[in-house]
């Protein structure tokens, strides 16, 4: 009976990877034939199965640029990047996307530090540094063992300063990850999709006006009161707004 039950599961996601799979090529030509509403609907479909990717969603955010639809273009091409980093497809297409947007806001000076995060080591995934770390360790375990096998001991040397460098590079590694990860977490990124949106001081309908928001825009999530949202404009500037202004990546 159970391994009745073990084949009717592998049958069910052998049959549910081929619709996808359909659903994918299908949304494709559409894309091609220039329907971009169907193909976003098809799309949509495979995003609820929870079968995400990088290609996913950039061929959502390609659809939307298609039909001018700023917010959820920017949206759809940040997703795919928050998956696949390394999508120079989805970065380039976002350049131009962003150009479409009103607000032009001017980011904070960054440290050396902080360019240099942003421009190499933010290029991979926690998941990808959580990997290196793990092949590395793998390496070091196995020159540790060369190392210790070896008579010879100019190889012993070698092997020795190699694993050493091997561990060093996989807690390094590890602790990439980690930031990473504890970042992801506590960095809450968000696109403003109405056209244009009030900001205010408090989180009151009857507050004063702090600045206007236009669709497309990425702010911060800081915190949340009821139905409203605090947010940090990458300026510096903090606000709050309703909720639904807003989709949360």
């Amino acid at each position: 009976m159970k391994k009745l039950f073990l084949l009717f599961l592998l049958i069910s996601n052998i049959a549910s990877a081929q619709n996808t799979d359909e659903l994918f090529t299908s949304a494709n030509n559409l894309y091609k034939e220039g329907k971009y509403q169907e193909a976003i609907e098809l799309y949509h479909q495979i995003e609820t199965k929870n079968l995400v990717s990088s290609e996913l969603y950039y061929n959502l955010g390609n659809c939307y640029y298609k039909l001018n639809k700023v917010a959820p273009t920017i949206y759809n091409y940040e997703k795919a990047l928050r998956l696949n980093p390394l999508n120079e497809d989805a970065q380039n297409n976002l350049i131009f996307a962003k150009r479409l947007t009103l607000d032009r806001i001017e980011e904070l000076p960054k440290s050396v530090f902080q360019k240099f995060n942003e421009r190499y080591l933010q290029k991979l995934t926690y998941n990808n540094w959580g990997i290196i770390s793990i092949i590395l360790s793998l390496l070091g375990s196995i020159l540790f063992l060369l190392f210790h096998f070896t008579n010879i001991s100019s190889k012993k040397r070698f092997f020795f300063i190699t694993s050493i460098l091997s561990f060093l590079f996989s807690i390094t590694s590890f602790s990439l990850a980690y930031n990473q990860y504890s970042n992801s977490n506590k960095i809450v990124e968000a696109i403003i999709f109405p056209e244009e949106v009030t900001v205010k001081n408090e989180p009151t309908n009857n507050a004063d006006e702090a600045f206007l928001l236009h669709e497309g825009t990425k702010v911060f999530v800081l915190d949340n009161v009821d139905n409203w949202k605090k947010i940090r404009l990458s300026d510096g500037k903090i606000g709050w707004l309703l909720a639904k202004n807003l989709k949360e990546l």
